[in-house]
């Protein structure tokens, strides 16, 4: 079914590799459009010291096992760099993509808005091609940032990530924000852009403030008291106290039997559950809510939190659920101990000449530096990316609900396209690579989508469910703790048997992973 099929992936990444692979597979003609001159998405522009945040045997490729010479649980950024790299050489994946290629934008070329309202099937018919539908892709040569040819294909991919692209800067009241400030205020992502050493001289014997508290901000904040030590300390602001992991052995056991288990989501009432799951589900509520006490009391005796004022107020399903849960760099609070990074409780702040002003507070907090690691809008750079404001819409979808993707993979409203690598997991690349098949199935007319309603009514119980166990930390693209049952329903689709252990007792309580859906196992 691939003979002649165009299909264009945006995005070099790990998810943009998985989509170019799977394609291949099915014999489609797969393009990727990469605006770097590397594969590796952001793992191309990450710090230094920064590690993997999952162990190692969650984040792996099926057909592709870590380098025995890799014995770290946690790779650090070199390693798994070169580990996607290697990827990418070893299936041959580097001759389909055109590098220093940015896509600025994209219109479809087919059916008219009207048309479209009226459809009942994805695409007007249900199936992934269409005769008179394409894309056209308008392109620019990052390099000397000229307009290229446009180019057109059969189907679409985006792979840009929501780690990347637009950053999101916090909103200040007139002459309240960084323009009063006459010290220098960046982004995370331009310290990440810098290489080590000039990164490493930018905060040296400078007054430092990392706005944030998630992965990046520890990096950066860890990096800054190595530099300056006690004399110069790192001020951290913060919002809210969340749950980052020391480690993932939560009292010796590992973390994937409490959360990656079929027997740890019975606990859970899931999407499109029948009558006796959800009964089992709230039977084992108690078991849930002591699965998370087990991992909280573990987190504040290794961290000593209590001692640092830094025990959140909410619980760890929370957390979890909703995709907040980073790990803390070793000796992070061994750093608070002894001084060289200031944690400081901030909701809300301003800028003034000499810093920031807390909230409430009269004195200015005094530094020559901000960092914002205040993440990114990945929903603004996938809706920039559109001509048609219909489809910028449709993507956006409501900022009271979830991204309407179904399978967390395609839009039911616009066709010919498919979005891999923005919702997140307990594990990104092994969630991208079964969307990736799931895809390349659909793509192959192996099974069809339901109808449109079926599909947003499908949408509708996994945002109850989103919303159920996030609370007020609700995200809107977060499968987070029910990756068995998510990758339940992608087999289902696909005609995979979705049970992959040996053995009822392994099926109920040995976690999942990658290597569960290795090609070897598919059929059986």
């Amino acid at each position: 079914m691939g003979i002649n099929r165009e299909v264009g992936i945006i995005g070099g990444g790990v998810s943009g590799l998985l989509a170019c692979k799977y394609m291949l597979e099915k014999g489609f003609h797969p393009i990727v459009f990469e605006a770097q001159s590397s594969v590796g998405g952001v793992w191309t522009k990450t710090l230094a010291t920064t590690k993997l945040q999952t162990p190692k045997d969650i984040y792996q490729f099926s057909d592709f096992a870590w380098p025995s010479s890799v014995t770290d649980d946690f790779p650090d950024h070199q390693q798994v760099l070169d580990y996607i790299t290697s990827y990418a050489h070893h299936f041959h994946l580097l001759r389909h993509i055109k590098f220093n290629t940015k896509v600025e934008q994209i219109h479809y070329e087919g059916s008219s808005e009207e048309e479209m309202r009226a459809w009942h099937l994805w695409n007007g018919t249900g199936e992934p091609f269409t005769s008179k539908g394409k894309w056209r892709l308008s392109l620019k040569n990052t390099l000397n940032h000229e307009l290229t040819q446009e180019y057109k294909v059969d189907f679409l991919i985006l792979c840009v990530g929501r780690f990347n692209g637009v950053p999101n800067i916090p909103e200040f009241g007139p002459k309240k924000g960084p323009e009063m400030f006459k010290g220098k205020v960046i982004h995370s992502m331009d310290y990440a852009s810098m290489d080590n050493q000039t990164a490493l001289d930018f905060v040296k014997g400078k007054r430092v403030t990392v706005v944030g508290f998630q992965k990046s901000a520890l990096d950066i904040t860890m990096e800054c008291s190595a530099v300056n030590g006690v004399e110069h300390p790192c001020t951290v602001l913060y919002k809210t106290e969340h749950w980052n992991l020391p480690d993932y052995l939560p009292w010796g056991i590992p973390l994937a039997y409490f959360y990656l288990s079929r027997f740890s989501e019975f606990t859970l009432h899931k999407p499109g559950q029948g009558f006796l799951l959800t009964l089992l589900a709230t039977i084992l509520s108690p078991l849930r809510w002591a699965f998370a006490k087990f991992v909280e009391s573990h987190i504040k005796r290794k961290l000593g939190l209590a001692k640092f004022g830094m025990v959140p107020k909410h619980g760890f399903l929370k957390d979890v659920s909703s995709c907040l849960i980073s790990t803390v760099p070793e000796k992070f609070y061994d750093k608070v101990q002894e001084g060289s990074i200031v944690l400081k409780k901030a909701p809300s702040f301003s800028f003034t000449q000499e810093g920031i002003l807390v909230d409430g507070e009269a004195e200015t907090l005094k530094t020559d530096i901000v960092i914002l690691a205040t993440g990114f809008k990945g929903d603004q750079q996938l809706k920039n990316i559109f001509a048609s404001p219909t489809f910028q819409d449709l993507i956006l979808g409501s900022p009271k609900e979830i991204l309407p993707l179904y399978r967390e993979c395609i839009h039911a409203e616009i066709p010919q396209m498919a979005v891999i690598g923005f919702s997140e997991s307990v594990s990104n690349l092994y969630t991208s690579e079964m969307r990736c098949r799931w895809l390349a199935e659909l793509l192959d007319g192996k099974f069809k989508v339901p109808s449109i309603e079926e599909m947003k009514k499908d949408m509708r119980k996994w945002d109850a469910y989103m919303k159920r166990y996030s609370g007020e930390y609700y995200r809107r693209s977060c499968i987070a703790i029910l990756n068995v049952w998510y990758n339940d329903q992608l087999c289902k689709d696909m005609g995979l048997n979705p049970y992959r252990k040996k053995g009822l007792f392994a099926e109920l309580f040995q976690p999942y992973g990658p290597m569960d859906f290795s090609t070897a196992s598919s059929s059986s």
